[in-house]
């Protein structure tokens, strides 16, 4: 059966969370890159960041939990752990801007084979403003694209050249969809990993430009 929306975003989730590593200083996006946050693997210490002024982002609260003060970027609450730290946005962006973020997971509606970003703003449709993705894209070390591989009509999302106003050219690391893992490289774009469900043959007509493939075909996505 096909996956649910929220099936998607988990497994998306999921397979972040796992290039976490001890120490990471960490900035996740509006909507979807949020639940990375549930997913960091026991044990081990992630600084999030979040762009109004957080440093010791939790996971979701409970609703005995919640503390309506307490919120993300994406005016969700959210919860915090022991030694957080609360600044203004001038700090915050300060960090991003600074070079000391280690990580940025961030949502998308097109990426193009060059890792050039489109995140903020489609033509016609009310704006609620860029965010932080401009900065973020820019002096983040390694910048992660959440998304879906295509849209509602199967149309893809993953283009030769980004048609909606861009957010950073050249700017992507690495796209994660519930269909595949992919690299974005001096070369191409490299399809790490595909999903248990998916096919190369899905993948590839789901996605604009030719995917390269490294030696020994794709590895599969962990769960």
């Amino acid at each position: 059966m096909p996956l649910t929306d929220e099936q998607k975003r988990e497994r998306i989730a999921r397979r972040i969370a796992r290039e976490l590593r001890d120490g990471y200083y960490v900035n996740l996006g509006i909507g979807m890159p949020t639940l990375v946050a549930n997913y960091v693997p026991q044990g081990m210490e992630v600084i999030l960041q979040s762009e109004n002024g957080m440093l010791g982002v939790g996971p979701y609260p409970l609703e005995s939990e919640v503390d309506p003060d307490l919120i993300n970027a994406g005016k969700e609450t959210v919860s915090e752990l022991r030694g957080t730290s609360y600044f203004s946005s001038a700090d915050s962006f300060a960090m991003i801007r600074g070079g000391h973020v280690d990580l940025t997971v961030l949502g998308a509606l097109q990426v193009d084979e060059k890792g050039t970003l489109a995140n903020w703003a489609i033509p016609g449709k009310m704006l609620k403003g860029m965010g932080g993705a401009m900065d973020l894209v820019a002096g983040a070390k390694r910048v992660f694209v959440t998304m879906e591989h295509a849209t509602r009509d199967n149309k893809p999302k993953i283009l030769k050249k980004c048609s909606l106003p861009l957010t950073g050219v050249e700017v992507v690391d690495h796209i994660v969809t519930e269909l595949a893992w992919i690299d974005v490289t001096p070369e191409g774009l490299l399809l790490r990993e595909l999903a248990p469900d998916a096919t190369l043959e899905q993948v590839q007509s789901l996605t604009e430009p030719k995917l390269l493939l490294p030696l020994g075909g794709p590895g599969k996505m962990p769960q």
